[in-house]
């Protein structure tokens, strides 16, 4: 049985979901404000969470940046009215998997929702040890010297991007594709360059001298291996 957790104040709305989601091996669980998502989400573990943005007592958004913090894994799908890029990128950061915008079809929240369930509850371990630093992409925790360093989501991407590629240049347009993966068709020239800046901010001794994360000039960068 699948267990599908829906946070929505908006009860016609809730009850239309309910209806489109619920069928053969799925049940519907439903809340309507934080304070009630947290109970039932301390009672029962969950294959998806389905979470509005914009609650009475609170933001669903700042909710998820807590169970993100908790360690809570289980797929994301935001749901919200505001149709602002940067509120949708602001909510991938957070750790969502999805962003639907309201208002949306019924037979489109069912394929994303298929989706989510298909990749499963369970990932695989991602947690990579090297030099001074531990890098878990699963659990969203990252250490250097053994002190947490907090990073955003694009962050996390670009660098799992390069330290699964250790050793080797990866080109600045195969960067951009991996990491802007939000179906956005415009990316901003020095988007992919901003972020470099701040993960050698975060992560090198002398981000000026890098020595892990290095340009290799006329290509792209690399996640350097060291001696």
């Amino acid at each position: 049985m699948k267990r599908i957790f829906l946070l929505e104040d908006d009860s016609t709305l809730s009850r239309g979901i309910s209806m489109a989601l619920c069928g053969t091996g799925r049940t519907v669980v439903l809340a309507d404000c934080i304070a009630q998502a947290r109970c039932k989400l301390a009672e029962t573990q969950f294959d998806l969470l389905i979470l509005d943005i914009n609650l009475p007592d609170g933001s669903g958004l700042d909710f998820l940046r807590t169970l993100r913090s908790q360690g809570n894994t289980t797929p994301v799908i935001l749901l919200t009215a505001n149709d602002l890029e940067l509120d949708e990128v602001t909510g991938l950061e957070a750790g969502a998997d999805d962003y639907i915008t309201k208002p949306f079809s019924l037979a489109v929240l069912r394929a994303r929702v298929n989706t989510q369930l298909r990749r499963g509850r369970v990932r695989p371990s991602t947690q990579m040890e090297m030099g001074p630093f531990l890098f878990d992409f699963e659990r969203m925790n990252f250490r250097k010297d053994g002190l947490a360093v907090e990073l955003s989501k694009t962050e996390q991407k670009l660098l799992r991007v390069l330290v699964e590629n250790q050793g080797h240049a990866v080109p600045r347009a195969t960067l951009v594709d991996r990491v802007w993966t939000d179906g956005a068709e415009f990316v901003e020239e020095n988007a992919l360059s901003v972020t470099v800046k701040r993960l050698r901010t975060k992560l090198e001794k002398s981000p000026a001298k890098p020595q892990y994360l290095k340009t290799v000039y006329g290509i792209g960068y690399t996640w350097a291996v060291q001696p």
